[in-house]
């Protein structure tokens, strides 16, 4: 019968973190998630390895045999796939964006995973289904490891707005000014508003001008159509002529494939299922969520967020700050029918329309305190 184990069990992402516990010689219990270990048969060879279990890991036929024999539990890396579904970490743009510059667009990691999507989720096959599953959960955890502690403030908005537009440079300023108050700006991770917020946090760090030549640069290619290529190449000269810029998080999906990933989001929890995505990104604004102006996705977006605040499932109701009051009154009438809803009800005190994105810090900093 196993043994039942105390506390949270050991993740082991990288080569560093298994020589760290290879020196105790044990990995009894311990999760090894998508390494290389074809160098390190010797370990496993001596090393106790009783109820592990190793995700994707690659080894020697000997120390295969081994692990297994010795109580192990192996996850073998599947052939052909053009992503990991045992991944220990969240994406860069980088690894997403890989050979860009050579083949272009089509030959990336992130447009053939896109492509086996297309090809897989709708034939049945409960292998294809489930290591969407597998890759998903995985990535969930890399991402409750990555904010652990973290106030996030998430940013939503339309995904049709074009750089150059007056409403993506204040979305920009907006991301730049959560950040430098020490917040971490989440987004959909795709093109348009949520580009914006996240470029704004990438721009923190630098002088107020680099934002205003970076929105310069981008708007050469003002729009994902007629070509990614374009669009993701304005977004990586940018990051290369300002390196290290200030971090922020997306949170895109291959369900929307057809939308590309920002390359500003330093960190990339991309989904293959959307309601994970959504419920994912909502569920880890612990610092409060801006709605910038959109249309029917912002519109659940707004109610997915309101939902747990008007039942406080997920306790003490976050800040929601609707931005445009115009947009939120008139042409999509949402704000009125989130008043009715918090009426009377603790989340009343947590909502706010305001009219511009210059509004939103001091207005989040009042309803959060």
């Amino acid at each position: 019968m196993p043994r039942p184990r105390q506390g949270r069990v050991r993740e082991i992402e990288s080569l560093a973190e298994f020589e760290e516990v290879a020196l105790g010689g044990s990995f009894a219990g311990c999760r090894v998630q998508g390494l290389d270990l074809t160098e390190h048969t010797f370990t496993l060879l001596v090393a106790d390895t009783r109820e592990a279990v190793f995700l994707g890991c690659l080894m020697e036929p000997q120390a295969l045999a081994h692990v297994r024999a010795n109580g192990a539990l192996v996850f073998p890396p599947v052939p052909g796939l053009p992503f990991d579904p045992y991944r220990g970490r969240l994406y860069a743009p980088e690894e997403l964006y890989a050979r860009l510059a050579v083949d272009g667009y089509a030959a990336t990691p992130d447009a053939l995973t896109y492509r086996w999507f297309q090809e897989t989720s709708g034939d049945g096959d409960v292998l294809s289904s489930m290591l969407r599953s597998i890759h998903d959960d995985a990535v969930s955890d890399a991402l409750d490891e990555l904010l652990a502690g973290k106030g996030v403030v998430g940013v939503m908005g339309g995904h049709a707005l074009a750089r150059g537009d007056a409403a993506y440079d204040g979305a920009a300023r907006l991301g730049r000014d959560l950040t430098r108050a020490g917040l971490t700006v989440a987004t959909g991770g795709g093109p348009g508003a949520m580009e914006a917020a996240n470029l704004g946090a990438y721009a923190a760090p630098f002088d107020d001008a680099m934002l205003g030549e970076a929105l310069t640069t981008l708007a050469a290619a003002p729009d994902f159509r007629p070509s990614v290529g374009a669009w993701a190449s304005a977004a990586l000269t940018v990051r290369e002529r300002w390196p290290d810029g200030g971090p922020s998080v997306g949170l895109p999906t291959w369900f929307y494939g057809h939308e590309p990933p920002n390359a500003f989001a330093a960190h990339i929890a991309k989904f293959f299922a959307n309601a994970t995505r959504e419920d994912g990104l909502l569920s880890r604004c612990t610092a409060g969520v801006v709605f910038l102006p959109g249309a029917a996705g912002t519109v659940q977006e707004v109610f997915d967020a309101a939902t747990p605040n008007y039942y406080e499932s997920r306790g003490e109701p976050v800040p929601l700050i609707l931005v445009d009051h115009a947009h939120w009154t008139t042409h999509l009438p949402v704000w009125p029918l989130l008043e009715a809803l918090s009426a009377d009800r603790p989340m009343s005190r947590r909502i706010a329309l305001v009219d511009s994105v210059t509004e939103v810090p001091a207005m989040l900093a009042k309803l959060s305190a």
